[in-house]
């Protein structure tokens, strides 16, 4: 039998939060972390967490799994035990638990809508597109892929200490995108709005981010072309 903490908290019945260390089958060594949630689930009812697609596109399901962030629906349990075989499955960390693995993201998505995640752009069109070269539409690799989990910006300490203020990895990363994007008209307006010492330049370049994003990107990269560009539009 392969050995589960898990982390439980229902505000309606706890005093605090607490760890539940349960069993599973050895099977569930080959399984996704995910399978040992629904497994655990059908035994417990009560067990609260979220999921979607089990692909890795919906971002639904980041959780702490054995120290570090990550989609439990591709993430293998073989891969994230820990020397005793233990299985350690927490929620995100720096956001409040509504409940056992579930966070509140309000935070995360209002910081998102903040850098205005849509095109700026009132020009007419020739057609019913806005059309892009290939070398443009290349800049967007390696920004759009984002799926909003959250678990980069979870795993930021900068972003821990100045929650309110500091916009964090995942919505500089959005900002980003539309910056380069060639069909954006409003990008003075969106550097300007980061120009504030907290929105932006309270990144400390630890590279949690770039560590713990389950599809590879590299917001800690992005946020230093951000500062560059601000540069560049002050000279």
């Amino acid at each position: 039998m392969l050995q589960v903490e898990l982390y439980r908290y229902n505000p309606e019945q706890d005093a605090a939060p607490h760890i539940r260390t349960l069993s599973v089958p050895e099977d569930f060594r080959r399984a996704m972390v995910l399978e040992v949630l629904e497994y655990l689930k059908r035994e417990d009812p009560t067990l609260s967490f979220r999921r979607s697609c089990r692909e890795g596109v919906c971002g639904s399901d980041g959780m702490n799994i054995n120290g570090r962030n990550c989609l439990a629906c591709v993430t293998r349990v073989s891969d994230v035990l820990d020397r005793r075989d233990c299985l350690k499955i927490r929620p995100l960390t720096g956001m409040p638990v509504i409940r056992d693995l579930v966070v509140d993201q309000s935070l995360f998505f209002e910081q998102y809508e903040r850098v205005r995640p849509w095109l700026v752009n009132d020009e007419p069109t020739a057609g019913r597109e806005r059309l892009q070269s290939p070398q443009e539409r290349e800049q967007l690799d390696e920004l759009y892929e984002c799926i909003l989990c959250g678990c980069c910006t979870s795993a930021c300490p900068s972003w821990w200490w100045n929650p309110e203020k500091y916009l964090g990895p995942a919505a500089l990363l959005q900002a980003r995108r539309f910056l380069v994007d060639s069909r954006d008209r409003a990008g003075s307006e969106r550097l300007a709005a980061l120009e504030d010492p907290f929105s932006l330049f309270r990144c400390r370049s630890i590279g949690n981010c770039a560590d713990v994003c389950p599809k590879g990107l590299n917001p800690m990269r992005e946020i230093g072309r951000i500062r560059r560009d601000l540069l560049d539009e002050g000279t």
